[in-house]
Parts: structure tokens; C-alpha cells; sequence
């Protein structure tokens, strides 16, 4: 399960008992505190037996199922303990709802023959509850349980303040717009604005290295690297894969590495090394709508770049007003490591850049 990951809960079986399988054919899939990782077959054959259930916590050397190369044994020893298994239950409501009948009526029977209390009175402006009937309890993933400790170790540890900014996107659109189909024609993937704010970080990062740098016991680690984050919203819960060494990357190999890591994230199929690391995270609630936001931090990282949707806003351009497409960032920082002074000259430098690309090419 990788080195990180001790133990992990077999969320379901992909296969039935009785089913063939082939070598390295997935069979069940494990879900962990990071990723879920299918269980492949060690060799062709009939599964025989389930060990381990569902729901099940489940060690590296765990036997999870039997599987027989010769598939003796399995049309008659298996079904009939599922036939047993799924005969007793039925059996036991049977005698439940016998029995419901004769405990209800006694006490049906003693109430008419007393006076009945009249049902309580509830005053207009009592609250009234809904029934717990119409609530459901569902157990949480391990992802997402995960993700629930750190972001709360996160709060409970580091010294969190958030500083705003607004971005003119124009010519970052304009930029995309002028480039997009050669683009395309030429690396095999779309121009999008991630790689522009990545490429933005990086140069914000080496302007001010403190950012980039975290806290360990009584000492300052700075890293000579820069390893970006970026936050991937998937159904199972929140990951973020690393994409590494981002100070060596140009635009496309960025928009690559983003459109390989959110499929593996999408489809499951990413690997806890790909996630591992990080110097310092993005995270785009532009594309679900987010306006405005506060971050949190992503530990070990002492810091988070919010990006947000963009808008069309009456802007004071030349001292005319006129329409623009406009952003809000945010920066969450760790106040026990980045002064107020850092913060806002590294959220300054995400804004020139994104705002006038140029300043790539002439590093100014």
C-alpha cells in the first residue's frame, strides 16, 4: 500500500464467488487514508471463498479470498452457505413480526378500557423536530476522515491569516484567445488558465522563498525546489496531486501534468506517490462558482493560493470606467513563519504576472 499506509478497509469485491479471473485481474478494492487501490489476482482461476467482508480493516498480507487454479470445489461448498446465509435472516423477521402482534395488542386492550390522556398541546411557537425516520446515517470514507484530522491539525496548528487581492485577467484571456488552436495543434491539450497562475506561483516563490519555506520543531527548512499542489475535488473526497519540479516547466508541460493528474484523481487510478510532497498548493474554487474565500493550509505547506471565478466588474482603466474581467485571490499563510510584509508583496506578484504575462519573458 506504499509507506505511508498501514492498513485500509475493503470497500467492495469487484468479483463474485464462482467468477474467473485472470492474473493481475482486479477483484476487490481497498479504500485507504489517500487513495483506493484495487486488489489484483495472483493467478488465473475460480474464486473459491470471500476470507475477508466488506467494510473489513485489512493489512498488507491480509487473505481477503481463496481463488482455485482447478475451480473444484466451488459450485458446491460456496453456494451453500450463501442459501444458508441469506435463508436465516427472513426467518428471524418471521418471528419478529409474529411476535410484534402479541405485544402490541396488550397494551392496545388496557388503554380502552381507562380514560385516554388527551395528546399534548404544542404552542405555536414550539419547535418542532423532524422524526428521526427522516434522517440517514451514512459511515464517512477513510479519504474523507483523512482529509477532516488534517484540516483540523491545520487550524489547531499553524497561525492562520488570509490576505485579498483582485486580478484583470484580460490579458491572460487575450493570451489564451490569440493561442489556443495553435496551442492545441502543437502540445495535444488546451491552453487553460492554471498553468498561467502555476507559472505565476513560481515566480512569486522566488521572489519570496519564505513562502515556499515551513516550520520544523525549533528550525526553518527552505526548499530549494518547487513542488505545486493542486487541489482536485473528486466524489470520494478531496486530493492533491503534486506536480513536481513546476520551476522547470513551461506552459505545456504544466497544462499536461494538470490533465494527467485530475484524471487519475477522477477515476481513482492516482498513486499515493503522486500525491506525496508538495511546497505549496493552488486550489480554483473558480470552477464551481466561488466568489470569495479563506483557504486553508495544507500541511506540512505554510501556505495556499485561492483562485475564484471571474467576473465582469466596472473597472477605472486610464480614468475612464469601463468593463473587465476580474478575480479575487486569496493568500492563507502561516503568520508564525510569513510576515504581513511577504504575504502581500508574493499576492502582488501573482497579480503582475497574471495580469501583464510579459513579465515572464524579460524577468521583471
Amino acid at each position: 500500500m506504499g509507506e505511508s499506509i498501514s492498513d485500509g478497509t475493503l470497500a467492495k469485491f469487484l468479483k463474485n464467488v464462482g467468477d474467473r479471473v485472470e492474473i493481475d485481474e482486479p477483484i476487490a478494492q481497498i479504500e485507504t487514508d489517500k487513495v483506493t487501490i484495487d486488489v489484483t489476482s495472483p493467478e488465473a482461476g475460480v474464486i473459491q471463498k470471500f476470507v475477508a467482508k466488506e467494510g473489513d480493516t485489512v493489512e498488507p498480507g491480509n487473505k481477503v479470498a481463496i481463488i482455485s487454479k482447478s475451480g473444484e470445489g466451488v459450485e458446491h461448498v460456496v453456494p451453500s452457505e450463501k442459501s444458508s446465509e441469506k435463508v436465516a435472516p427472513p426467518a428471524e423477521d418471521k418471528k419478529e413480526e409474529k411476535a410484534k402482534p402479541q405485544v402490541e395488542t396488550t397494551p392496545v386492550k388496557e388503554k380502552r378500557k381507562g380514560s385516554s390522556p388527551p395528546p399534548p398541546k404544542h404552542s405555536p411557537t414550539e419547535l418542532q423536530l423532524p422524526p428521526k425516520e427522516r434522517e440517514r446515517r451514512v459511515p464517512m470514507t477513510r479519504l474523507r476522515k483523512r482529509v477532516a484530522t488534517r484540516l483540523k491539525d491545520s487550524q489547531n496548528t499553524f497561525a492562520l491569516l488570509t490576505t485579498f487581492n483582485e486580478v484583470d485577467m484580460t490579458n491572460l484571456m487575450k493570451l489564451r484567445s490569440d493561442y489556443k488552436d495553435a496551442f492545441v495543434e502543437k502540445h495535444g491539450v488546451k491552453l487553460g488558465f492554471m498553468s498561467g497562475f502555476v507559472k505565476a506561483a513560481v515566480s512569486a516563490l522566488q521572489n519570496q522563498p519564505i513562502v515556499n519555506a515551513v516550520i520544523d520543531g525549533d528550525d526553518i527548512i527552505y526548499r530549494d525546489y518547487i513542488d505545486i499542489s493542486i487541489a482536485v475535488g473528486t466524489p470520494k473526497g478531496l486530493v492533491v496531486p503534486v506536480i513536481r519540479n513546476a520551476e522547470q516547466m513551461n506552459f505545456a508541460e504544466i497544462e499536461k501534468t494538470i490533465n494527467t493528474l485530475a484524471k487519475k484523481a477522477n477515476d481513482g487510478s492516482i498513486s499515493i506517490d503522486e500525491m506525496a510532497g508538495g511546497s505549496f498548493t493552488i486550489s480554483n474554487g473558480g470552477v464551481y462558482g466561488s466568489l470569495i474565500s479563506t483557504p486553508i493550509i495544507n500541511p506540512p505547506q505554510s501556505a495556499i493560493l485561492g483562485m475564484h471565478s471571474i467576473v465582469s466588474r466596472p473597472m477605472v482603466v486610464g480614468g475612464n470606467i469601463v468593463p473587465r474581467p476580474m478575480m479575487y485571490i486569496a493568500l492563507t499563510y502561516d503568520h508564525r513563519l510569513i510576515d504581513g510584509r511577504e504575504a502581500v508583496f508574493f499576492l502582488r506578484r501573482i497579480k503582475d504576472v497574471v495580469e501583464d504575462p510579459r513579465r515572464l519573458l524579460l524577468d521583471v
